[in-house]
């Protein structure tokens, strides 16, 4: 079974310094995930609105242009709004996991997203408040020849709260 890293960034700035600090230490921009409020505009409630661009090709402007540079490079990314928390946006592989049947449907929301991400249940109830309160999330998939104690410490170094290893499902 494999392992995520997950913590919690206190502004735009932490997360693309952190992105920037696992990519420099040879993590690959498809084993980051983010999912950071949308502050230029909100969507539809309920609606998601995905790009499916392949990994590494989407640069530039996002949603509102609140990203791009470093965080353009990731895989996956774009807008959409999580009912009951709001607009988003997200980026690897938690962009797959929100833009599922059950965001689409209203319920899961980030709990669920989460949870299928392999987080317990009760952190990723933690984690949505944190995320409600204006936190933004990172999460790092531990991929073969990755130490996570190498990755934890990325993120502790980047101020990151709340962070916790998981094991993927």
């Amino acid at each position: 079974m494999s392992k995520s890293i997950v913590g919690i960034a206190k502004s735009q700035l932490e997360v693309e310094a952190v992105v920037d600090d696992l990519q420099n230490s040879g993590v690959s921009p498809t084993d980051i995930s983010v999912l950071i409020p949308d502050s230029g505009g909100v969507p539809d409630t309920g609606t998601v609105k995905a790009t499916k661009a392949p990994e590494g090709a989407t640069t530039g402007v996002v949603a509102g242009g609140i990203t791009g540079g470093t965080l353009g490079l990731l895989a996956g990314i774009g807008a959409l709004a999580i009912p009951g928390v709001g607009p988003f946006i997200a980026a690897g592989p938690i962009m797959a996991a929100l833009s599922g049947a059950a965001i689409g449907a209203g319920t899961g929301g980030v709990i669920g997203a989460l949870v299928g991400l392999g987080i317990p249940e009760l952190e990723a109830k933690v984690y949505e408040d944190r995320i409600k309160k204006g936190g933004y999330l990172v999460a790092v998939h531990v991929a073969e020849g990755y130490d996570a104690k190498d990755i934890r410490e990325v993120l502790k170094r980047n101020n990151l709260e709340d962070i916790s290893s998981v094991s993927e499902k």
